[in-house]
């Protein structure tokens, strides 16, 4: 191995986030209502494995060599029978890691008023679907619940080959799941998370609808 090998490996290269193996998209929906803006939102079938009845935004895995947007656009065909000619993409917003090597894309665009009237929904995939003003989400503020994360390291980690036969300070870190109840409709987890940083808490560059 040389140098140059070295090179020729990297050469081209575009970073990424290291561990990262799965990619998904979401479209988040804007949808001009009653003249005011607001958000398509559907409930996941009761029927699907993960995540029955939950709410969230229409996306999914994205495929080989496709793109954020192209994955955001061809789920809320399958899911809401919503065409890309009736979706104008607007921004992508930023990206959340999910875990388990997976990264989610969030992309915000608008939908057509019209194509929300006469979409029909996959009844394997989709239960209902609801609106929700913008505004709501500016002026009520979630509620936020928090739990620590800890690390849980086995009696058989090497403390002594690293230098630290006392043990090693792991640094902790905190989860937060925001919450919102919207006409008996529960807007929670990765979902809610994507709300509350975009519209609330990720400061003037990342936030729309103000």
């Amino acid at each position: 191995m040389t140098i140059q090998d070295l090179e020729a490996r990297f050469i081209g290269h575009m970073p990424g986030i290291m561990g990262v193996t799965r990619h998904y998209a979401v479209l988040v929906p804007l949808v001009e209502w009653e003249e005011r803006p607001h958000i398509l939102f559907e409930v996941r079938a009761d029927s699907l494995k993960r995540q029955p009845g939950e709410v969230c935004f229409p996306g999914g895995h994205m495929d080989p060599g496709e793109t954020p947007t192209e994955c955001a656009f061809r789920e809320t065909r399958e899911e809401l029978g919503i065409p890309a000619s009736a979706i104008r993409p607007i921004a992508r917003l930023d990206d959340v890691y999910m875990g388990e090597r997976g990264l989610m894309h969030p992309v915000l665009a608008q939908v057509d008023g019209g194509a929300v009237v006469h979409m029909q929904a996959s009844r394997d995939e989709v239960k209902e679907t609801f609106l929700v003003p913008v505004d709501y989400f500016l002026q009520e503020a979630p509620k936020v619940y928090r739990f620590p994360l800890e690390p849980r390291v086995g009696e058989d980690f090497p403390y002594r080959l690293i230098g630290f036969p006392q043990g090693y300070p792991w640094r902790t870190g905190c989860h937060e799941v925001p919450i919102w109840v919207y006409k008996g409709h529960v807007i929670w987890g990765l979902t809610a998370r994507i709300l509350n940083w975009n519209l609330r808490e990720g400061g003037d560059r990342a936030r729309f609808g103000r």
